[in-house]
């Protein structure tokens, strides 16, 4: 037998093979798997820390916009009351002319202990003497306490940030006067994480530490997030009081740090367990709008057309959930 001929003999030996001899069999089983609900998750910052003016006047410096990312300690705006400025001068000339006076009743009293010595003054003169210098340095250590106040006045028109985070909001703009404790900015520190608002339906069935499925931000998906390109995070809180028919959940996942702070983005959570049917995606041929498997039967394959659900990971095996058109223990015929 020549070559062609050989090869062409086992072209149709190949093609008059049945298909289950070059496939596979799956059997159709009942799976147990969580039943999901599709919400939109809000990102939230943890903490919302209002930097406040500790001092009265005028906003001579702001330092920060909305956006700026700022560290703890930052100094972010610097509010200044001109009537502290003289109140230091003030206490200046004050200890300036204490000091002269100090000096002064040193001088005196040096004078006095001399002329005790040669026994030309008294004793009481030399103690009155001695009386007055002390009663200046004290009068000198009043003066400066009280100016170290009027700088540590001065000191607190330094605005500094509470946290380290991004500025969320400036109310108030350069020469703007302010009162004590009125807010100069917010800054969202402390993480960022999803608030999700869920019907009360499901709040017996929604449990603290299950995974979750966060959908790219709608601008990064196109406008279309999926299942298939979700991130994994982690359900951390659920609160306890219900309020007009909605139970909130906190939602933790990375990667939102680039995310506006109340940018909605759609979260899947599981809020149950079902049992479905499902079949390998690879067993699943579509023509003309209409899905099809190949079931394997005793006396042939055969085609039939089913209703597929949404595709899921069942031990780390990728399945698809089929509606309609097949029971448990159908054997399919898979590729």
């Amino acid at each position: 037998m020549s070559v062609r001929r050989a090869a062409v003999f086992a072209l149709l030996v190949t093609a008059c093979l049945p298909v289950t001899a070059l496939s596979a069999e799956f059997v159709v089983s009942p799976t147990v798997i969580d039943e999901t609900k599709a919400v939109f998750g809000k990102v939230e910052s943890r903490d919302s820390v209002p930097a406040r003016a500790r001092l009265g006047g005028t906003v001579r410096e702001i330092r920060v916009d909305e956006g700026s990312e700022v560290a703890k300690g930052d100094i972010i705006a610097i509010v200044v009351d001109d009537k502290i400025a003289l109140q230091e001068q003030a206490a200046d000339a004050k200890i300036l002319a204490l000091e002269s006076q100090l000096k002064n009743a040193k001088t005196d009293l040096d004078r006095a202990e001399q002329l005790l010595a040669s026994g030309s003054t008294t004793q009481s003169r030399v103690d009155q003497a001695r009386t007055q210098v002390e009663v200046l340095t004290n009068q000198l250590t009043a003066a400066e306490a009280d100016r170290a106040v009027i700088a540590a006045q001065a000191a607190e028109g330094k605005v500094a940030a509470p946290a380290s985070g991004r500025v969320l909001r400036v109310p108030i703009t350069q020469g703007s006067v302010v009162l004590p404790g009125e807010e100069i900015a917010l800054v969202a520190g402390g993480g960022y994480f999803l608030r999700l608002s869920l019907p009360e339906r499901h709040a017996a069935e929604i449990v603290v530490g299950s995974a979750v499925l966060v959908g790219d931000r709608p601008s990064a998906a196109g406008g279309r997030a999926t299942v298939e390109t979700a991130d994994i995070g982690e359900l951390v809180k659920v609160y306890p009081q219900i309020e007009e028919g909605r139970v909130n959940a906190d939602v933790e996942v990375d990667g939102l740090g680039d995310y506006f702070v109340g940018e909605r983005t759609l979260v899947w959570i599981p809020v149950g367990k079902r049992t479905v049917l499902s079949v390998p995606p690879e067993a699943v041929v579509t023509r003309h709008g209409v899905d099809y498997v190949r079931l394997a039967e005793d006396g042939g394959d055969t085609e039939v057309a089913v209703i597929l659900g949404a595709p899921f990971q069942d031990n780390g095996e990728s399945r698809v959930e089929v509606l309609t058109g097949l029971k448990s223990g159908d054997r399919i015929v898979v590729p």
